[in-house]
């Protein structure tokens, strides 16, 4: 476990035949089948919820929620990102508290065999939501949805978060409210309210 954090990005740069490329930092084109590339991303799937299983309940007792984690393992040094909060929010030394409790975790139960560095941080202010009781905590608030599929022909919606009921979402965007299965969401982040932060910093 490295003590600096190095994140390489994988770009997908272009394919044929079955092939896939993607290009790391700054090293040479790498490829890969489809298949073998789709067998990839169920490993390091299956190792990210490990990781959950292993962490959460470490993280959850000394007070705080993993909201997220991100997992980075491929060429060179990987990354592990772990995202945490509480009511009160984050501070640094909140964040040195949990990352002592996570390596002591990763050290005993080992359960990546390459290299990584540990990353611990807030969920900052664009913070991504994950479960879904995020859904219910940021109601009201302006999220920006990626989806996995069309719907009402868009992939991506920025509009106000109403709620969350049976699985579903709903998003109110140019007066008219769309219903979204979470399962249909990629990617959904809450859109930071930049005078809200001024107000605080300044009261």
């Amino acid at each position: 476990m490295g003590l600096f954090v190095w994140a390489p990005e994988w770009v997908r740069t272009g394919g044929d035949a079955g092939i896939e490329f993607f290009r790391v930092g700054r090293w040479p084109i790498f490829c890969m089948s489809r298949g073998e590339a789709h067998t990839a991303t169920n490993a390091m799937s299956a190792t990210r919820e490990k990781l959950i299983g292993l962490l959460e309940p470490a993280i959850e007792a000394l007070g705080y929620e993993l909201t997220d984690l991100e997992l980075n393992i491929g060429h060179g040094r990987g990354l592990v990102r772990v995202f945490i909060d509480c009511a009160e929010g984050i501070t640094l030394a909140d964040c040195e508290r949990v990352s002592h409790q996570v390596s002591g975790v990763l050290d005993v139960e080992d359960p990546i065999a390459s290299d990584y560095n540990l990353e611990v941080s807030s969920p900052g202010a664009d913070r991504k939501l994950v479960k879904p009781e995020h859904f219910d905590r940021f109601a009201g608030h302006t999220v920006k949805v990626r989806l996995k599929r069309l719907i009402d022909g868009r992939r991506r919606i920025t509009g106000q978060l109403l709620g969350r009921s049976d699985g579903r979402i709903q998003v109110r965007l140019n007066g008219k409210d769309l219903s979204i299965e979470i399962e249909d969401i990629e990617v959904a982040r809450v859109v930071p309210d930049w005078n809200e932060f001024v107000r605080a910093g300044r009261a």
